[in-house]
């Protein structure tokens, strides 16, 4: 067959579909301002008996030519799929609400019952959203499954529109017992930001239906991801997230990281250019460790990560059966990082999943921002005795002689007199604290686990070799960190990464104080690493940023914990 027949025939073959109910006129560039000019269209779509797919993308539709259009839809209550994209090309932003207000009334009068409705590449704007928000609420699309609005420029004002105008048909859906069910979702590079973000949010948590949700390039920050978080736990059957090109930061990437542990069918997994970050990834990386027993996909591209976190992410990605590929390009590995990320990853037999490091950004420059002198240091320190100190009598004051206020006193200003004093309670630490300081101080709380950090570093901070003072330090040290660590895995990660940007090992985000680091600080991590409740996978995650990082403050009790740990962690890096 000569090459323009075959042509002559996929041509053909492209507008129309015998047989499976679809009627296209998909890229063929045609400028149809009058109802002359769709003639040919009006008349195939008439005479198609069946029609339940029309594709119109790829050409340009003004205003008179949808109302010819529309009248033919009028009989095909059959229709179920419309492929409506890059249809308003070159047309006047306020043409196209009334041009899809007459295809929206000619559906409803058709008594159609859409599936799926794609109107991505419409450059409409907030007003687009409105002229198909009647088609929406209606009967018409109780039944859709599938919602394509990519790249239209909703800005927030269309994004809560739509949020309201799904709620509506939800509430009107269920009404007659049969509740919108949405599986797809699609609306990146719409300028939703924050507050169109958290309106859709609103929506997906009560639909609770969604499998794919892809909303990349639309300005949110940790606030509307954090919402959007909340509803993505209520959604059990989502399968793809798609939220590349928004910023997550710390706060948001928590947030996700939490909504993810409720989620067991999660399989494409996009936060590239989300600026997890360090901090973010060890995060997502223990939510891997506990659950997304099917994920396939995960890119953490563009994240600001840097190698020591990385390496934390390609050791949880390994452990998952079905994973084919993971995206790490764009981080901050620097050279040998990258190199040491591939020999990982080849090394278990990976290297295939790991995509390209070609656009890695280097090692970070150090962070020397926020320094103070150790007068300044000192004067912080006196004054937040001084502040708990009057904490602390006020508590008493409510507390009383349950023994909490030695406990809140230690706590306050510790001491190795005070850790004495406490005697037996020093081992029920946990126990014997009432439930105001458990909130305050020592409960493991993923939003604020620096407080368990520095209930760590207080009291590993008076070790010594006097016998009696080491004792009491070591107990107490085992005392917490039982408890700390009994919990899941995402908050011992979350625990132990805040605890490690507190000790100047990792990069964190936020206004975390880093401690002034003495020896006993490490010795008592040493001593911890080696007992059964700190688990092989922290204690692997430990050894590796303790084997990348030198803390020089520490003296010779900076390099103990690496003995320990090499005996625990062989072979894992």
């Amino acid at each position: 067959m000569a090459s323009d027949d075959i042509a002559l025939l996929a041509d053909a073959l492209s507008k129309t579909h015998v047989g499976d109910g679809e009627l296209s006129y998909k890229g063929r560039g045609l400028k149809l301002d009058s109802a002359e000019s769709v003639e040919e269209l009006v008349r195939d779509i008439e005479q198609y008996q069946g029609l339940r797919t029309l594709r119109l993308e790829g050409n340009t539709v003004g205003v008179e030519a949808a109302k010819a259009i529309a009248k033919a839809l009028e009989s095909k209550d059959q229709l179920q799929r419309c492929h409506w994209s890059d249809m308003f090309t070159g047309r006047l932003r306020s043409e196209i609400p009334i041009a899809l207000r007459s295809l929206s009334s000619a559906l409803m009068t058709a008594g159609a019952r859409l599936t799926e409705l794609d109107l991505s590449d419409n450059a409409f704007g907030p007003d687009g959203v409105k002229g198909i928000e009647q088609l929406l609420k209606s009967p018409s699309c109780h039944s859709l499954k599938e919602l394509r609005l990519n790249n239209c420029g909703m800005g927030t004002g269309g994004g809560k529109v739509l949020a309201e105008t799904l709620i509506e048909c939800h509430r009107e859906s269920a009404a007659l017992g049969a509740p919108l069910r949405l599986r797809v979702f699609i609306a990146g590079r719409n300028r939703l930001e924050n507050e169109g973000a958290s309106a859709l949010a609103q929506a997906f948590q009560l639909m609770g239906s969604l499998e794919e949700v892809h909303m990349p390039q639309n300005g949110i920050n940790h606030a509307g991801v954090t919402a959007l978080a909340s509803a993505m736990r209520h959604n059990a059957q989502l399968r793809v997230l798609n939220f590349n090109d928004n910023t997550f930061t710390k706060k948001g990437t928590l947030a996700m990281a939490q909504a993810l542990r409720h989620l067991r069918n999660v399989q494409v997994i996009n936060f590239g250019d989300c600026l997890v970050r360090s901090e973010g990834a060890i995060a997502l990386a223990a939510v891997l460790r506990e659950g997304l027993p099917i994920l396939k996909e995960l890119n953490l591209s563009y994240g600001e990560i840097t190698e020591t976190a990385a390496l934390v992410v390609a050791q949880a990605v390994m452990a998952k059966p079905h994973m084919k590929k993971v995206d790490l390009n764009g981080n901050c590995l620097g050279e040998e990082g990258c190199e040491a990320l591939r020999e990982y990853m080849e090394l278990m037999d990976g290297g295939d999943m790991l995509a390209s490091l070609s656009d890695d950004e280097g090692e970070p420059d150090d962070d020397d921002e926020d320094e103070e002198d150790e007068d300044n240091d000192n004067e912080e320190e006196e004054e937040e005795c001084s502040s708990e100190g009057s904490e602390q009598n006020e508590d008493d004051e409510v507390v009383g002689g349950n023994g909490v206020a030695e406990l809140l006193s230690f706590l306050g200003c510790p001491s190795a007199a005070k850790l004495l004093q406490l005697g037996e309670k020093r081992t029920n630490l946990q126990q014997q604290v009432g439930k105001k300081m458990q909130l305050q101080c020592l409960q493991v709380d993923p939003s604020e686990p620096h407080k368990a950090a520095d209930v760590f570093l207080k009291i590993s901070s008076l070790y010594s070799e006097e016998p009696e003072t080491k004792t009491a330090v070591l107990e107490t040290i085992d005392a917490v960190l039982q408890k700390l660590l009994s919990g899941s895995t995402f908050q011992s990660y979350c625990f132990l990464s805040t605890l490690l940007v507190m000790m100047g090992l990792l990069k964190g985000e936020g206004k975390i104080k880093k401690a002034s680091l003495v020896p006993g600080q490490m010795v008592c991590l040493h001593h911890a690493a080696q007992q059964e409740y700190f688990p092989q996978d922290l204690a692997s995650l430990l050894h590796l940023f303790l084997s990348k990082n030198t803390l020089t403050s520490c003296s010779s009790g900076g390099e103990r914990p690496s003995s320990a740990l090499n005996e625990r962690c062989h072979n894992q890096f």
